[in-house]
C-alpha cells in the first residue's frame, strides 16, 4: 500500500540480536496467570523479575518490559533454551514472538456538524465537560510546538491524571502543558530487536516522544487539537483547523519509530496509558488476522475496556479486497474510511480540447511560464518498469521537459514524482489503475503533478498509444466545497468480512478520512520524503489512520457527555445512529468503481456526532459477556485468561459468537439444519423514561426475518428489554454473494438502526 495512506500492519515475524551471552536472542511477549502470583512480591514486576531469576534468566540482561494494568505479563529477550522453559513454568498462560507493525501509511468538525448553529450550545457545554478526558494516541509521538496543542484557557489537568511529560532528546518536561498533558516514548522492544541501534542512516531520530515522522501530530490533533485559525497546507483547504474534541486533552505514546513499531513497545504504552488514567485510546495501527490472543493490540485493548477506556482502531488500507479489515475484536471501535465534501481539483487538457479532471495539492511554479501544452511520454524508459515511474526507470534523454504519465501502484505516489523530477521531467500525471479505481487521494507533490481516475487514466493512455507528438497542459484549481455527492467510501478502506470471527460484522463504521488537514512535525515536509525540504505547520494526507482520530474524539465528547457510560454502550450509540445516504440522499457509494457500497465496506454507515448524543437505545456489553463469546469461539482456558487477565474462568454451556450483545448482525448459514437462527439481543434506554419503540425490518429476498417482540415498552431511564430475531434462510444454498438488510427499532424522536450482512458457507 502507498506511504501516504498511512497505517501499521503487522509483520508476523519475531526479531533476533546477537546477545552477549554468546547466542542469538529473540523477543518474546510471555502473559502469566495474576492468580499464581506468590504474596511475597511487592507488585508484579517483582515477580516477573523473581521468575526469571528462578529459571537462571538474568532479568537485568533479558527483561525488556513488565505489563499489569492492560495486560499481565513481560516482555523479554530470550535464549532459544529459555523458550521452553518458561513454557513449562508454572504461572505461564502464553510466550508468543513480539511482531513488527511497519508505518505504511479542516473541514471534518463542519462536515460532521459540529459546526452546525443549533448544536453550539450543546457543543460548548460539552468543550467544558469534555476537559476532563484525556486522549491517549499510540503513533509516532507529537510535535509539542505545534500550535494544535495550544493549552489556551484549558483549565489545569483533571485530579485523576497520573500521566507525565518524559524528559528526553529534544523534549523537555517543559514541552506539555494544559492541551497536551502527557508524553511518553517506548523503544526498548525495537532496542532489543535491532541490537541497540534506532533509526535508519540519512534520518534524524529522537529518542523521545518528539515525532519526527507527522503521523502521530497528524492523528493526535484530529482527535484534539485546539482550534487555529488560518491553517492550511501550502495555500490548499484555507480555514480553522480543529480537533473532534478541542476542549478534550492529549497524551502522546509514541511506540513507533523508523524501522517500525514493536508489539511489545505497543502493549507497553497502552499498559501505560490505563495506568495514567486516559479516557479515550486513539491506535492508528492494525495486524493480520490473527486469533485474539495471538493479537497484541486485541489483548492490550481488552484490558483498557475492561478498565472503562474506549479504544478506536483504524481498519486498514487494504481495500478494495475483500476480507481484508484489521482490527476486529469486538471491543474495540473498527473504523474505515470515507470522504469528505471538500476537494482539490487540477486538470489535464489534451490537445484534442478534452479537459479531464483529477487532483492535487501542488503549490509551486507552473511546468512554464504561461499554461502552455508540453510532450507528453507514458514509459519514458528502457522497459515496462518505466510506466510505474519506479526509481531509476526513466531515461532522462527521453522525459527532460516532458510531462510524464504514471500508473499508480508499487512505489508510493510522492516516490513517483521525485523519480520524475530528478530524471528532468516538466511534470507527472498520475493515472490509476484498476487496483484503484476511480478513487482520487491529493498529495502535495515536488513539481506539478495531477492524479486522475481509472477512466480517466486509460483515455489518456489510448491518446499517448495513437502515437504522434502527445501534448498535454496541467492547470490546479484549488480549493472546492460541497462535492456532491459525498460521503463516499475511500477505495483504500479495508472490508469485510472480519475473517478472524465471521459472525462479528467489521468495519463498526467510516469516518472521514481522505484528504485530512491536521497538524504536522516541523522537521518532516508534506511529503515525507528525504528530499522534501519544505515545512509547514500542517499537512492533508488520507488513510485509516485518518478516520480512527476522527471516531476517538467525537467518543471523547460521548464520554464528556455521559461519563456512566461504558465503551460498548458509546460504540453502540456511534454505530446505530450513523448513517447510510450521501448529500444527494442516495445510499453510500464505493470510490473503487462507485458502485452502491454495503456493510462490509461502511459497517453501520458514516458517524453521526449529533445524533449519537442522544441514540435512545443502546446495546451494552459488559466483560462477562466477552467472556463469553470467547467462550464460544472454542479458545482454552489459558488463552482466554490471556485476553482477560481473570483467573477463573466459567464458560456457559450455550452461547455462539453471534449472541454477543452486538449492535450489527453478521448472519452466517453453514449448513442446511442450520437454515434457521435465532439470536437475543438485549437494549438499554438512555433516552426519556417513558419510552415505545416498533421494530422495522428490512431484509433481501434471500431472507425472512422475524422479530419477537415487535413492540418495546420502557418506563424508566435504564431499563433493559430484550428481543429475539429468527433468520431463515429461504433457499438450501442461498445466493453465491452475502447478502444485506437492517433491523431498526423506530419512535418519533429515534432511529435505533442495526445493519445485517448474510453470508451463506453451504
Amino acid at each position: 500500500m502507498e506511504h501516504t495512506l498511512l497505517v501499521l500492519f503487522l509483520l508476523l515475524a519475531g526479531f533476533s540480536l546477537a546477545n552477549a551471552d554468546g547466542g542469538n536472542t529473540t523477543t518474546y511477549i510471555v502473559f502469566m496467570d495474576p492468580a499464581s502470583m506468590p504474596a511475597v512480591h511487592r507488585n508484579p514486576a517483582h515477580w516477573h523479575a523473581a521468575h526469571l531469576q528462578s529459571l537462571s534468566i538474568d532479568p537485568a540482561r533479558h527483561l525488556i518490559y513488565s505489563y499489569s494494568a492492560a495486560a499481565h505479563g513481560f516482555a523479554a529477550a530470550l535464549l532459544p533454551g529459555h523458550v521452553p522453559l518458561l513454557r513449562g513454568s508454572p504461572g505461564v498462560l502464553q510466550v508468543v514472538p513480539d511482531a513488527v507493525f511497519q508505518l505504511h501509511t479542516t473541514r471534518s468538525p463542519e462536515f460532521l456538524g459540529l459546526l452546525a448553529p443549533a448544536y453550539q450550545p450543546t457543543i460548548r457545554n460539552l468543550d467544558v465537560a469534555s476537559h476532563d478526558v484525556v486522549i491517549g494516541v499510540l503513533d509516532t509521538g507529537v510535535w509539542p510546538e505545534s500550535p494544535s496543542f495550544a493549552g489556551g484557557d484549558l483549565p489545569p489537568p483533571p485530579p485523576h491524571w497520573k500521566g507525565v511529560c518524559e524528559a528526553g532528546v529534544d523534549f523537555p518536561p517543559s514541552a506539555c502543558g494544559r492541551k497536551l498533558v502527557g508524553a511518553r516514548s517506548f523503544s526498548r522492544g525495537l532496542h532489543a530487536a535491532n541490537g541497540g541501534a534506532i533509526g535508519r542512516v540519512g534520518k534524524r531520530v529522537f529518542r523521545s516522544a518528539r515525532d519526527r515522522d507527522g503521523h502521530g501530530t497528524h492523528t493526535a490533533s484530529t482527535a484534539a487539537g485546539a482550534a487555529v485559525a488560518n491553517a492550511s497546507l501550502l495555500g490548499y483547504a484555507t480555514g480553522t483547523a480543529r480537533g473532534m474534541a478541542p476542549g478534550a486533552r492529549v497524551a502522546a505514546y509514541k511506540v513507533c519509530w523508523p524501522e517500525g513499531c514493536l508489539g511489545s513497545d505497543i502493549l507497553a504504552g497502552i499498559d501505560a496509558a490505563v495506568a495514567d488514567g486516559v479516557g479515550v485510546l486513539s491506535l492508528s495501527l492494525g495486524g493480520g488476522a490473527a486469533p485474539y490472543f495471538r493479537d497484541t493490540v486485541a489483548v492490550g485493548a481488552f484490558g483498557a475496556a475492561a478498565a472503562g477506556v474506549f479504544v478506536s482502531c483504524s481498519a486498514g488500507n487494504s481495500g478494495p479486497s475483500g476480507a481484508t479489515v484489521s482490527n476486529s475484536a469486538p471491543w474495540v471501535a473498527t473504523v474505515g474510511a470515507g470522504t469528505l465534501d471538500r476537494d482539490f481539483p487540477a486538470y489535464v487538457t489534451l490537445p484534442t480540447g478534452a479537459r479531464l479532471a483529477g487532483v492535487s495539492l501542488y503549490a509551486g511554479p507552473s511546468p512554464s511560464p504561461r499554461p502552455a501544452m508540453l510532450p507528453l511520454v507514458y514509459g519514458g524508459g528502457r522497459d515496462n518498469a518505466s510506466k510505474l515511474c519506479l526509481s531509476g526507470t526513466l531515461d532522462p534523454a527521453a522525459v527532460r521537459g516532458k510531462i510524464v504519465l504514471c500508473d499508480r501502484g508499487v512505489n508510493a505516489r510522492v516516490e513517483k514524482g521525485a523519480v520524475v523530477k530528478a530524471a528532468g521531467g516538466a511534470g507527472m500525471v498520475l493515472a490509476n489503475t484498476a487496483a484503484s479505481g476511480e478513487e482520487l487521494v491529493a498529495d502535495s507533490h515536488l513539481l506539478p503533478a495531477v492524479a486522475v481516475g481509472r477512466l480517466v487514466g486509460d483515455k489518456i493512455r489510448q491518446y499517448v498509444a495513437r502515437g504522434g507528438r502527445p501534448m498535454a497542459m496541467l492547470s490546479f484549481g484549488g480549493t472546492v466545497l460541497g462535492v456532491r455527492p459525498s460521503p463516499v467510501v475511500a477505495a483504500f478502506s479495508s472490508r469485510g468480512p472480519n475473517t478472524v470471527v465471521p459472525e462479528i460484522l467489521k468495519p463498526d463504521m467510516i469516518g472521514p478520512g481522505v484528504n485530512i488537514l491536521a497538524g504536522w512535525s516541523g522537521v518532516a515536509g508534506p511529503t515525507g520524503l528525504a528530499k522534501d525540504g519544505r515545512r509547514t505547520r500542517f499537512n492533508i494526507i488520507s488513510g485509516t489512520s485518518m478516520s480512527c482520530p476522527h471516531i476517538s474524539g467525537v467518543a471523547a465528547l460521548l464520554k464528556a457527555a455521559h461519563p456512566d457510560w461504558s465503551p460498548a454502550a458509546i460504540k453502540s450509540a456511534l454505530m446505530t445512529t450513523a448513517y447510510i445516504v450521501d448529500n444527494t440522499n442516495s445510499s453510500l457509494r464505493d470510490a473503487a468503481d462507485g458502485s452502491l457500497a454495503n456493510p462490509l465496506a461502511y459497517g453501520a454507515g458514516h458517524v453521526d456526532p449529533q445524533k449519537a448524543l442522544s441514540p435512545g437505545l443502546v446495546y451494552d456489553i459488559s466483560t462477562n459477556d466477552y467472556v463469553a463469546f470467547l467462550c464460544s469461539l472454542n479458545y482454552s482456558t489459558p488463552h482466554i485468561q490471556v485476553i482477560t487477565k481473570m483467573s477463573n474462568i466459567s464458560c456457559p454451556k450455550k452461547f455462539r459468537p453471534g449472541d454477543l450483545n452486538y449492535p450489527s448482525f453478521s448472519v452466517v448459514f453453514k449448513k442446511k439444519s442450520r437454515q434457521v437462527m435465532t439470536f437475543r439481543r438485549e437494549l438499554t434506554n438512555v433516552g426519556s423514561a417513558s419510552s415505545v419503540y416498533n421494530v422495522k425490518v428490512s431484509s433481501p429476498e434471500s431472507v425472512s426475518v422475524t422479530v419477537t417482540p415487535a413492540k418495546l415498552v420502557f418506563k424508566k431511564v435504564g431499563q433493559k428489554q430484550r428481543y429475539y430475531v429468527t433468520f431463515t434462510s429461504k433457499s438450501d444454498h442461498g445466493p453465491a454473494k452475502p447478502d444485506f438488510g437492517w433491523i431498526s427499532w423506530v419512535n418519533d424522536e429515534h432511529v435505533v438502526r442495526s445493519p445485517v450482512a448474510y453470508t451463506w458457507k453451504m
